[in-house]
């Protein structure tokens, strides 16, 4: 079967936003370099995707300059950048026809934000019949406080959750450490 990996928001905006010290996963970039290298090694397609919220005035706005790759991210010539404005990198791009045109049948996915953008990608994948592995330890996300003020989902109990609602329906949830078979980054 035909892969790629698809990585999500690994991008200068969230390190702009006031929460990114409390981030799950500080090395990220290293960790997407490492699964990347690996992809690579066995000729997977790799597709970077960038969120991107035109007109918004956010650090999400493409006009303030944080909406490009994280410093230190290892991207090559041949590897295309595509920009959603939706949470999922199907939805407002032509990652599906990226995916179908190679005869793509897996996906690897991994990025920010873990319980967002990520998971959300790794759900639409599966429902287009993609067999999707969900990067656990590749993906970064930030405590998220209730919008009531009714307690904070720290990023173990996300990534927990994350785990418990994909395995073994949208996706198969392995560490970088499973699928490279090093620990890398």
């Amino acid at each position: 079967m035909k892969n790629a990996l698809v990585i999500i928001d690994v991008q200068e905006s969230f390190q702009h936003l006031a929460d990114w010290h409390l981030v799950s996963e500080p090395n990220i970039v290293g960790k997407v370099n490492h699964l990347a290298d690996w992809a690579r090694a066995r000729g997977d397609y790799i597709v970077w995707v960038l969120g991107s919220r035109p007109g918004t005035g956010t650090v999400f706005d493409p006009e303030l300059g944080f909406v490009r790759l994280m410093d230190g991210l290892d991207r090559r010539a041949n590897e295309p950048v595509l920009l959603k404005n939706s949470h999922n990198a199907f939805t407002t791009t032509s990652l599906h026809q990226h995916l179908t045109r190679r005869g793509i049948r897996g996906l690897t996915i991994c990025g920010i934000k873990t319980e967002q953008c990520c998971e959300t990608t790794a759900r639409i994948g599966s429902d287009l019949g993609f067999d999707v592995t969900f990067a656990i330890d590749a993906t970064a996300t930030c405590p998220i406080p209730h919008p009531e003020g009714n307690g904070v989902l720290s990023v173990r109990q996300i990534r927990q959750r994350t785990e418990y609602v994909l395995s073994g329906r949208f996706a198969a949830v392995r560490t970088v450490a499973d699928l490279t078979g090093t620990s890398g980054g």
